[in-house]
């Protein structure tokens, strides 16, 4: 079973690199980050052309996440508990049917957290706080979970070209990082790192100042593994020319394929 995650960066935008992505690639599960769009506006009929079933958690103008599933949802959950009040629309479960029974994914969107000095870090922190108490709690169905989406996070000085350039963001600032870690503490497999040490191992690149021409490039989107989506693992990678296509997306698919079939 192949999963991806991509944040399309606009859905409506990029609708025909979606479609032609999804012929492409073909992933059984694609979750998808900043669709910028409400529920009612998103493309949905041409994607369920292809065969998926579509699932959404949308917010005008920005933020927004989707699942794109080739197998029917059991169960869909909207929002990341903890905080009533926080309206942006940054998480999406989905629950599915395998073989091996049930198979949790959940396609997130983590806040940006710029700039530091600003109310947007702590709402970072925090939200990455919901997520780990939210994912310890998923841990104990012992079930195979992938969290997978765009996590503004750079987790550790290979995961950026130019490591040095980001000191001040809060994509690498130190309790960003150890956010992050502490969901790897929790039991979770980080999938494209499993794989591969090597450098120049991005999944963003800035539209700005020849970033893509120069592979001036950071790593902050991620597939996370429960112990038992891990122990099923059987290839992780970036499909990395997705970012060389007319208007593309400033993002690149991070994809996983997992030793399930469908029930």
């Amino acid at each position: 079973m192949k999963l991806a995650t991509w944040n399309i960066n606009g859905v409506r935008a990029r609708i025909g690199n979606l479609l032609h992505w999804l012929r492409e690639s073909a992933p059984d599960i694609a979750c998808l980050q900043e669709i910028k769009s409400v529920d009612d506006q998103f493309p949905r009929a041409e994607i369920e052309a292809l065969g998926y079933n579509v699932e959404t958690h949308g917010q005008k103008g920005f933020n927004g996440v989707a699942l794109l599933s080739k197998l029917p949802f059991d169960e869909v959950n909207r929002g990341l508990p903890g905080d009533e009040n926080d309206e942006q629309a940054r998480f999406i479960e989905g629950v599915f049917s395998t073989s091996k029974g049930a198979l949790r994914v959940a396609s997130l969107y983590l806040p940006n957290g710029n700039p530091v000095g600003s109310e947007k870090f702590p709402y970072k922190l925090s939200w990455m706080g919901r997520l780990e108490r939210w994912a310890e709690a998923r841990l104990h169905l012992e079930e195979p979970l992938v969290l997978a989406g765009d996590y503004n996070v750079i987790p550790e000085p290979i995961d950026a070209k130019r490591p040095e350039e980001w000191v001040n963001d809060a994509l690498f600032q130190p309790e960003s990082r150890q956010a992050f870690r502490r969901l790897k503490y929790l039991g979770f497999t980080e999938a494209i790192r499993s794989v591969t040490d090597a450098r120049d191992t991005y999944t963003f690149w800035d539209y700005q100042a020849g970033a893509w021409q120069k592979n001036n490039g950071i790593r902050i989107d991620h597939l996370m593994l429960s112990p038992e989506a891990a122990d099923r693992l059987s290839s992780a990678f970036i499909e990395k020319h997705v970012r060389a296509w007319e208007k593309p997306s400033d993002h690149v698919p991070a994809v996983v394929e997992l030793s399930l079939e469908a029930a």
